[in-house]
């Protein structure tokens, strides 16, 4: 079932402006994963995950504070780009919220995510390839840019990959909800000739593929990175914040299929829920990595220390 505008206006009068970047990379083995940020930003916990309580997050308040949840018990959001680079091939996945929906809603938008791309040594002009793991508005902002008057592609030599599940869902939908931007952040894309609608388990190189993860969006996908013995993978937003990993239960209020999503839960964290895996959290304010643990208690995330891979 597809959510209605109002929903998403609460998630984007919450955001934050933009905070300074904190320089976070990590290697796996020959590729480079770098967080280009936007914004971090503190949400009630029942806005954004229906099920949970104070009283329901308290046992998970060891592991997650400093960085997950504040000390209002609100949960941080990070809201961020992911500069992949394999085997010479700049990947950006997601463009975060960008200029157009801020703006629409009387937000003041910001230049942070392109200003925090330069800071890491690069311009749009370099990307090869933009990944949108689904197309949610906080996911494509910065695809397009206004240029006399116009949206234009930001990245104008990198090709956009798209599920093209998501795709056509969305096209067809009536109520467009969380994807409520595909006229200006997808639409341009399209027009220019710079889209590929791929399948969900599309392979980018040898070390990164696609994950098919539909559920908190009808084409959602996910990102495994495989590289010199050392594994890593990119939620995307079916696991949204790190309590997710322990409340595998607790859904995201913007999944749209909420059984699918669940059931996807399940299998994400049996299929990457271990030491061997470096999750990066698509959403996970820094330090934005680490690893899934199971104990007696339960399961657990494990913030990744300087390093960590």
């Amino acid at each position: 079932m597809a959510h209605t505008l109002p929903s998403a206006d609460a998630h984007m009068a919450a955001l934050a402006p933009a905070a300074p970047d904190v320089p976070l990379r990590w290697q796996i083995g020959e590729v480079a994963v770098t967080r280009i940020a936007e914004s971090c930003s503190a949400f009630p916990a029942a806005m954004l995950l229906a099920q949970s309580t104070p009283e329901r997050i308290a046992p998970h308040l060891r592991w997650l504070q400093p960085h997950f949840v504040d000390a209002a018990g609100n949960l941080l959001i990070s809201v961020h780009g992911l500069l992949v680079v394999s085997q010479g091939i700049r990947i950006m996945i997601d463009t975060c919220v960008g200029p157009h929906a801020l703006a629409e809603h009387g937000q003041v938008a910001t230049d942070a995510f392109l200003e925090n791309l330069e800071a890491a040594g690069l311009r749009p002009d370099d990307i090869d390839i933009v990944l949108c793991t689904h197309m949610h508005f906080d996911h494509v902002g910065w695809n397009t840019t206004k240029k006399d008057g116009r949206w234009v592609p930001t990245f104008p030599n990198a090709r956009y990959l798209f599920s093209r599940a998501e795709w056509d869902h969305w096209q067809g939908a009536q109520e467009r909800g969380y994807a409520m931007t595909l006229d200006e952040c997808i639409q341009p894309i399209i027009d220019a000739g710079l889209a590929d609608l791929v399948e969900m388990d599309h392979t980018i190189t040898d070390e990164v593929r696609l994950v098919p993860t539909a559920g908190h969006s009808p084409g959602h996908v996910a990102v495994a990175i495989a590289s010199g013995g050392q594994k890593a993978f990119i939620t995307g937003d079916i696991i949204f914040h790190p309590v997710q990993w322990a409340e595998i239960e607790w859904g995201s209020d913007a999944d749209f299929d909420k059984e699918r999503a669940l059931a996807v839960r399940r299998q994400v964290r049996e299929d990457y829920g271990s030491e061997e895996y470096l999750i990066i959290g698509t959403h996970f304010a820094p330090p934005t990595a680490g690893h899934v643990m199971r104990g007696e208690d339960g399961w657990w995330f494990r913030a990744a220390t300087a390093g960590d891979s």
